[in-house]
């Protein structure tokens, strides 16, 4: 008598489930998600490190951990810090020796994707490796992740802020991260912190508030050993003056400019690839150095 095979096990749909910690979940991560071709987004808000296990328990218990790399984790919202510890509290609701764990991406505020875009920008025309950089708005959440990857890139990082005590709490942790990183703390207060800041450097990386002028024309224009500059403020006035939104690789003034958009492309290509990778297995993070390894990969 004939045998026939059993058929295939069909694939579960996608499921992303997007964690937020603001008090509305994030209309832009939605869109991106579904852009990425997530079949199914499931949307919370206000999740906190005391709330999620329920909701991680909720992600790994339903399917079988042969299906699991069809569920995901996103963490977004606007506070750093507050995705930061939302991620260890996420991790520690996994139960990886029984293979009940789904992958993980971490990008509040769209930091670790934009820091991303950034530091990939300006591996295009220099050699990190051998780079004196100058991370200005260096305390804030996408500059020190623009630092910590310079920093793993080999690059010799200066992070300005206008506090030099906040600048020199950022070089610690990197360097808590980053064994042998090259780091100086930096003042930028004062009109004349910014050509002491600038010299020597070949690439600046402006990642301040919006709105604020970070590095004056005239700063920028007397630094002769400058090569790059990428600002990543898309509000004017723009945070390095002279360069414009959409600039992607353009000369201002004889140096090689990006702009908040002409990162932003790049920017978006890496979010949507990470939210592809998440699905290709089960156990993956995807942090800073992930998002960069996948840039390197565009």
């Amino acid at each position: 008598m004939a045998t026939t095979s059993q058929p295939a096990l069909a694939e579960k749909p996608s499921i992303l489930i997007q964690f937020d910690t603001d008090p509305q979940p994030s209309v832009f991560d939605r869109v991106v998600a579904v852009d990425a071709g997530v079949q199914h987004l499931f949307s919370y808000s206000g999740v906190t490190p005391e709330t999620v296990i329920g909701l991680v328990h909720g992600a790994i218990f339903t399917r079988s951990s042969r299906s699991l790399n069809r569920t995901a984790i996103f963490i977004g919202g606007s506070d750093v810090a507050a995705g930061e510890a939302l991620l260890v509290a996420v991790r520690k609701a996994m139960i990886p020796d029984f293979g009940l764990r789904v992958s993980v991406m971490l990008d509040s505020n769209g930091a670790n994707t934009t820091a991303s875009a950034a530091v990939r920008a300006a591996s295009k025309h220099l050699d990190l490796g051998k780079s004196k950089a100058l991370v200005l708005g260096g305390t804030g959440p996408v500059g020190q992740r623009v630092a910590r990857l310079l920093a793993r890139q080999g690059a010799d990082v200066r992070v300005g802020s206008r506090q030099k005590d906040r600048a020199e709490m950022v070089c610690a942790a990197i360097r808590a991260e980053v064994p042998g990183a090259k780091l100086t703390a930096v003042a930028t207060a004062s009109s004349t912190d910014g050509p002491a800041a600038l010299d020597g450097r070949d690439l600046v990386i402006a990642a301040g508030a919006a709105g604020a002028v970070l590095l004056p024309l005239k700063i920028r224009i007397a630094c002769k050993s400058l090569k790059v500059a990428i600002d990543l403020n898309g509000v004017p006035p723009t945070g390095i003056e002279g360069i414009q939104l959409h600039d992607k690789g353009v000369d201002r003034d004889g140096i090689v400019a990006y702009g908040a958009l002409g990162v932003g492309d790049t920017k978006m290509k890496i979010h949507r690839a990470a939210i592809e990778q998440l699905f290709t297995s089960s156990d993956q993070i995807i942090d800073a150095e992930e998002c960069y390894l996948l840039a390197q990969s565009l």
